[in-house]
């Protein structure tokens, strides 16, 4: 008689060793990266090109140069960004502009600038959108350039107002609701970990729109954009 088969038996057990192997890969991965990115995270604002100071002046003087001419105003902060950011590289001056759905709220955006620690877009509607901010792992800095953007936080009873020439600034893993009543044009600047970011901005692509176009044309000068700045040392 043939001796009893170890089969059932072994099976466990090389599914545990499975498992068990995944998980010290997992450990070993978290015990590389956690301390990179720790010292990373103490130092990202050397990392930064972009000045907070200088944006507040640049849209200020932008909108007083042109009052609610956008296209003058976005001209005017591009050419100024391109002579001050000592690598041109840094600056993308084609108005690429594509649409943007996150958080149920739909507008466009013209990338400027897009790497590891910082991205700089003009992001707006002509004709208005409400939706969710997105809790994020960056610090965003919406200076209004024309229009009005209005805010809320659970809580209140009084919506915020944002309106042309002023910033609403988002500290990093705040969220609230966000409307553009009727329209809008921002130069929105992001500063902190800039690709988790990128997950709610395509969510609404496989939920909602199936706009794989728009997709992948964000996909592609977004990582244009990334790629081209870390080769020139940007992170």
């Amino acid at each position: 008689m043939a001796p009893p088969s170890n089969t059932a038996s072994s099976s466990p057990s090389r599914t545990g060793g499975g498992i068990g192997g995944w998980l010290k890969i997992l450990a070993i991965l978290i015990g590389i990266f956690y301390p990179i990115s720790y010292v990373l995270e103490q130092n990202l604002d050397k990392f930064y090109v972009f000045e907070l100071d200088h944006l507040k002046d640049v849209s200020t003087r932008a909108i007083a140069a042109h009052g609610n001419d956008t296209r003058a105003i976005v001209s005017y902060i591009v050419d100024e960004l391109g002579a001050k950011v000592t690598t041109q590289r840094y600056i993308n001056h084609d108005e690429e502009w594509v649409f943007n759905n996150a958080g149920g709220a739909m507008g466009a955006m013209y990338i400027i600038h897009a790497s590891i620690t910082e991205y700089l877009i003009i992001f707006g509607s002509a004709v208005g959108t409400e939706g969710h901010s997105g809790r994020h792992t960056a610090d965003d800095y919406f200076h209004i350039l024309t229009g009005e953007q209005w805010a809320y936080v659970p809580g209140q009873y009084e919506r915020e107002v944002y309106p042309a020439g002023s910033v609403h600034w988002m500290r990093r893993g705040e969220v609230k609701q966000y409307r553009i009543p009727e329209y809008c044009f921002a130069m929105e600047y992001a500063r902190g970990w800039i690709p988790p970011m990128l997950f709610f901005g395509y969510a609404d692509t496989f939920t909602s729109t199936l706009d794989f176009y728009t997709l992948w044309r964000t996909s592609y000068v977004t990582g244009r954009e990334m790629i081209a700045n870390l080769l020139a040392g940007k992170i």
